[in-house]
């Protein structure tokens, strides 16, 4: 008799709840930071450059040495591999921080930021071809 092993519910992944497929970056890119509201600063003054680690449609997973906790707004600037121009995310919120690095979901997101996104990460997310022997 085969015996069938079914997961609970509890052994549901964080990965499985995404509503966006976050995209793991072969090689982390930078990106700054500025806090937008009434708690502002510059990104070079305060530290607020970071390095991103992974990427979504929606957010990143970003470490920096910026004072910022969750709750806060920022703005973040993107520099995505091979493309000319930075990638402007104008509003974006801290969700979670554990020491350095911090989870943080886009949410003013332009259509030319949302494109370059999108190609970003379709170009990660395709296999690499090899030379043919």
């Amino acid at each position: 008799m085969e015996t069938i092993r079914r997961s609970s519910p509890q052994a549901t992944t964080s990965a499985q709840l995404r509503r966006h497929p976050r995209v793991r970056v072969l090689a982390p890119f930078p990106c700054s930071l500025a806090l937008v509201g009434l708690k502002q600063w510059r990104a070079f003054d305060e530290g607020g450059l970071g390095v991103v680690y992974d990427v979504s449609a929606k957010g990143a997973r970003v470490m920096t040495q910026a004072l910022i906790s969750p709750g806060d707004r920022v703005a973040i600037n993107l520099r995505l591999p091979n493309q000319a121009a930075s990638t402007v995310i104008e509003l974006a919120t801290v969700r979670w921080g554990k020491e350095q690095t911090y989870g943080i979901e886009f949410q003013g997101v332009s259509s030319s930021a949302d494109t370059r996104l999108q190609t970003f990460m379709d170009r990660l997310s395709m296999p690499s071809v090899g030379p043919t022997p």
